[in-house]
């Protein structure tokens, strides 16, 4: 087993499911001045697949990989009712691969989770250290992805995050700005709180977690939650989203039971960030500053 590299030295980090939201904006962090001390090496499942242990396992000792920060997820919610094998298959047993092939190297890990670990049911926002009791498929595979990462002896993070968008690929905001170009009026569910997520925000804080963490030292797992601060349901996300869009679009509240699903979304899903700003130092934009940085950037 080689060592971990310390901050300081070169730091050769493999980000898996490099071409999705977050690990896009991994990328573009990666070209700060400050991480010429980091070797990254980008990879998306045409490169990589994390449930193939042969070839995860001669990627990390090959590349001599000290942090592998894994951005790679089935994150279909609906479809996952259905598609029960396809979402397991990435997120526990990829992430078990994963876990294990670290583990074996002395490789860190930093994996990406979510708020569906946890049933929706609390009335104020949840720490790391609740209860998770994951109500649909989504949720119980990335719970046990989780759980999967524990069982394998590996030294790593846990980030859970929620309500995830960015300038890249397919998310709620995307979707909200082509209706508005193609509908007078939209449906939103009002009942479901929670806080949305800029993925440039998230791989920020990820970015500052590189530059303050001793990789040699730290042993276990620690949990942390991320979000952008405050809260809302989606109808005023999607509000706001017309409104610093110029849409002429007016968006409607409606109730969970009036919109068709195939799984139980929570109906709260705040989490709190204390512990991961306390320990990083993280000062954490407002979801709607994040928002309207976001849409600026989509203009130009």
């Amino acid at each position: 087993m080689r060592r971990n590299c310390v901050v300081n030295d070169r730091l050769t980090v493999l980000v898996t499911g490099s071409n999705g939201q977050l690990g896009n904006e991994i990328r573009r962090a990666a070209k700060d001045s400050r991480f010429s001390f980091c070797r990254f090496i980008f990879v998306d499942v045409d490169v990589l697949d994390i449930c193939n242990r042969a070839d995860v396992q001669n990627c990390i000792m090959s590349h001599n990989v000290d942090l592998v920060i894994n951005c790679a997820a089935y994150t279909a919610v609906e479809k996952a009712e259905s598609d029960v094998e396809a979402a397991y298959a990435v997120n526990r047993d990829g992430v078990a691969v994963l876990a294990e092939c670290c583990a074996e190297n002395g490789t860190f890990m930093l994996h990406v989770s979510t708020d569906y670990v946890f049933d929706g049911n609390a009335k104020e926002p949840y720490k790391e250290s609740d209860a998770v009791n994951p109500t649909g498929v989504y949720g119980a595979s990335k719970r046990a992805g989780e759980e999967a990462m524990s069982a394998k002896g590996v030294n790593g993070m846990i980030i859970r995050t929620a309500w995830l968008y960015s300038s890249f690929g397919k998310n709620f905001v995307k979707t909200m700005l082509r209706l508005g170009d193609e509908r007078r009026e939209v449906n939103v569910v009002a009942d479901q709180q929670g806080c949305p997520t800029w993925a440039c925000d998230l791989a920020a804080a990820i970015m500052q977690i590189i530059l303050k963490t001793d990789f040699k030292t730290r042993k276990g797992i620690e949990i942390y939650h991320f979000t952008n601060e405050g809260e809302c349901s989606w109808y005023e996300f999607a509000s706001a989203i017309m409104q610093m869009a110029g849409k002429d679009c007016k968006v409607l509240p409606i109730s969970t039971a009036e919109y068709p699903s195939s799984c139980r979304r929570p109906l709260y899903s705040v989490l709190s960030k204390e512990k991961i700003k306390k320990e990083f130092g993280l000062e954490i934009p407002l979801w709607d500053e994040a928002l309207q940085k976001m849409l600026l950037e989509l203009k130009n």
